[in-house]
């Protein structure tokens, strides 16, 4: 009995050759997809891991800060880092009192306008973002020279605004009618909704808060700074700037913010900012979260005094 022709099992033989390859590219595909869930999943589980650490670490620092009033214990305010091991975990954090940052309800508005003014605004630009802030926070709907009410946010096609309430978020900020995104970008740091004063705490302040103050020059600065930082070494009480005059708010606010750092295996860094406000008044609640962020880059690089963008703080 004659088998199948010579040619028949030819197209056999490449079928079985393809139906094995396609088996492969599937098993291939099955366990890298197989990897790249389990990688994911372990990033995911470290992830929250540091969530959780990031979380324990800013309750620590907050809680650090209810020790006896000038106990050499006590975590200074002032941007410095501190390092600790959290189940072999190193963790980091930075305390920095919202008193040293703008608050962009409560700022005398000349010093709002030199904080637009800082940022590169001319003159009559930062006049113009000015009103159009104090139009965004105040509770009536009359038109500032230079402000924006609602027909101006109508006419830009931005319904329903402006809110006409005080600022709840320094986000907030980037909705104000001629806000420029590079403007908000360098005053971010510099502002804040939580320390409700009308100046800024110069023994706290970083440089770019501190040319933000009109009438103050980069030598004055630079001077009280390092005046400031000999004063801190050699734990003398910290001078005053006397260069801000009206400008400046030396009592601490009663909101902090607070930077962790988490490290973890492979090279994973979790990053989160929360805003706290102390309540010693409250035994059963001493502090309260206000706010909750994840955050990147270095924050040594924003310490009290430094400044990433120092060029931008020259007056222009």
């Amino acid at each position: 009995m004659k088998g199948p022709p010579r040619r028949e099992r030819g197209i056999a033989l490449v079928l079985v050759i393809w139906l094995v390859t396609l088996l492969l590219v599937i098993a291939g595909s099955f366990t890298y997809a197989m990897r790249t869930d389990a990688r994911a999943s372990r990033n995911a589980a470290a992830i929250a891991r540091g969530d959780a650490i990031a979380r324990a670490a800013v309750a620590r620092a907050v809680m650090e800060l209810f020790k006896p009033v000038g106990s050499p214990e006590v975590w200074r305010r002032d941007g410095s880092r501190r390092e600790w091991d959290f189940d072999g975990t190193p963790v980091a954090v930075w305390l920095s009192d919202e008193s040293a940052k703008i608050d962009i309800n409560a700022a005398n508005q000349e010093l709002l306008k030199g904080l637009f003014r800082y940022a590169g605004l001319a003159e009559e630009d930062a006049a113009k973002l000015l009103d159009a802030v104090l139009d965004w926070r105040d509770p009536d709907s009359l038109k500032r020279p230079f402000g924006a009410e609602e027909a101006e946010y109508t006419q830009a096609g931005l319904k329903g605004l402006p809110a006409n309430f005080p600022f709840q978020s320094v986000e907030e900020l980037q909705l104000v009618l001629g806000m420029r995104p590079e403007v908000y970008q360098r005053i971010a740091s510099m502002i804040t909704v939580y320390s409700r004063q009308p100046g800024v705490n110069p023994h706290l302040a970083r440089r770019s808060a501190l040319l933000a103050i009109p009438g103050v020059t980069p030598e004055q600065v630079d001077f009280y700074l390092g005046e400031r930082e000999r004063a801190r070494e050699e734990g003398r009480a910290l001078p005053v700037f006397t260069a801000a005059g009206p400008y400046a708010t030396y009592a601490q606010a009663t909101a902090v913010t607070v930077r962790a750092e988490v490290r973890l295996e492979r090279g994973i860094t979790v990053r989160r900012e929360a805003v706290a406000a102390l309540t010693p008044q409250f035994p059963r609640r001493p502090w309260t979260l206000l706010a909750w962020r994840e955050t990147s880059g270095d924050p040594d690089a924003n310490r009290a005094g430094i400044d990433t963008e120092s060029a931008l703080g020259e007056r222009r």
